[in-house]
């Protein structure tokens, strides 16, 4: 951890995934004094039933900006589009230079099963890259690539959309965070996401963007005797780190 700060990259598929499963959570960690950078893998191209794609793109990823600094983070966007992230060389190589960028020393992203493409798709390039960042003849093909990481960065997986599998089985996690007191910015830098809120309506009937965030983080909450929680799962496969450090920070 350069200067003893602890640096945090938090990467999920689209704009606004961050802010529903772990904004409370990098909340804390500001306070704490990490440094944090977000990053969608896509720009939310696909997200409108009136705009063009490169004009929804240019909207989301403006209103993922707002969002992280809200929460003090640098944004950053991948660039892959909607429904178009594969587990590819390309794709890999890509994200490592992220990864690398970010000098992350605990990088939280998407879990590994979960309703959307774009979300098992992004937990798996995410941790191949955590390895890949490390290997020094691993290339970027990047004009001015980072150096490699010293080490695999502390990996985490957030909630999959309502804790539960393809078969609505509850996936159970590791451990929940205590956010309560993080809930108002959480749903703050949710609302920066207002073009979403207006897909959702459109596309699925719903209006209750915020209101279900509540009450996921809510149930959540419920399981640890807290008003609102944010669970978390660590990858703990082979070579990766096995301290949770990240629970250590939020102690």
């Amino acid at each position: 951890m350069a200067n003893n700060v602890t640096r945090i990259l938090a990467i999920h598929a689209h704009p606004d995934d961050i802010e529903i499963q772990c904004a409370g959570t990098l909340a804390i960690l500001k306070e704490r004094g990490c440094e944090i950078v977000c990053c969608t893998m896509t720009a939310g191209d696909l997200g409108s039933m009136d705009l063009s794609r490169k004009e929804i793109a240019d909207v989301r990823r403006n209103e993922a900006s707002q969002a992280a600094k809200l929460l003090g983070a640098e944004y950053v966007c991948a660039e892959f589009g909607d429904l178009a992230i594969f587990n590819s060389d390309d794709a890999r190589r890509r994200v490592t230079e992220i990864v690398r960028k970010a000098r992350p020393d605990i990088v939280i992203t998407a879990p590994p099963v979960d309703y959307h493409c774009d979300h098992e798709a992004t937990s798996k390039i995410v941790r191949d890259a955590c390895f890949g960042a490390t290997v020094p003849l691993y290339l970027t093909h990047q004009w001015d690539p980072a150096e490699t990481l010293a080490h695999i960065p502390a990996l985490y997986y957030v909630d999959p959309i309502e804790g539960i599998d393809y078969f609505g089985e509850p996936i159970k996690p590791e451990f929940i965070v205590d956010v309560s007191a993080e809930i108002d910015i959480k749903l703050e830098s949710l609302a920066c996401h207002a073009s979403q809120r207006e897909w959702l309506r459109a596309i699925h009937g719903m209006d209750e963007y915020l209101d279900s965030s509540r009450r996921w983080a809510a149930a959540r909450g419920q399981e640890i005797g807290a008003e609102y929680g944010e669970g978390f799962r660590q990858h703990k496969g082979h070579p990766y780190p096995h301290e949770n450090v990240l629970l250590d920070l939020l102690k």
